[in-house]
């Protein structure tokens, strides 16, 4: 599981692999804002159960880390050089067995970071935008007439189709050509 959004806070990011002592988990994505809040920084617990159709899944171990490191692993790392790994490590077995050396090897095979251009981006890049304005009049939104109709022309304020497309073009207004 990949915990993100806040302490404690979970996104089931892996899936399944069913029996196999070896699991090569499916490739997934996430964004970093889900992952760590935008933090690389922050230490990510990552956990291992071995899932059972029963429901009682048992715990095999985990591990920390941060997106900084798992990136930076990453981007330092040699073709043939040794694989980014952490410990999967069982407290209760440690804490139990002086011979306990861990529940097996996590290894990172792909950490890539796909940007995401946001609104700001496209318009600082040059990209330019026409507003233009459609309304539904079908008789399915109600007869305007009709107090109860998202099209209804109250004499005294504006109904939620006009504050709609004031507050949208408001802010599209500084960036229309």
């Amino acid at each position: 599981a990949v915990h993100g959004k806040g302490p404690g806070s979970q996104s089931d990011q892996d899936g399944v692999v069913m029996n196999n002592l070896n699991p090569a988990w499916k490739s997934f994505k996430v964004s970093v804002n889900s992952l760590c809040s935008g933090d690389e920084d922050r230490r990510l617990k990552c956990i291992v159960w071995d899932w059972d159709s029963n429901g009682k899944h048992d715990f095999i171990g985990e591990f920390s880390s941060t997106f900084k490191e798992m990136r930076g692993a990453m981007e330092g790392r040699q073709v043939g050089a040794n694989p980014v790994q952490w410990e999967c490590i069982n407290p209760k077995y440690r804490a139990k067995k002086k011979s306990y050396k861990n529940s097996g090897i996590v290894i990172l095979n792909q950490c890539k970071i796909h940007k995401m251009h946001s609104f700001l981006d496209y318009i600082m890049g040059g990209c330019q935008i026409q507003f233009t304005v459609a309304i539904d009049f079908t008789a399915s939104n109600g007869d305007p007439r009709n107090s109860c109709s998202l099209h209804y022309i109250h004499p005294y304020q504006p109904n939620e189709y006009l504050k709609a497309l004031v507050a949208v073009g408001e802010i599209c207004q500084d960036y229309d050509r």
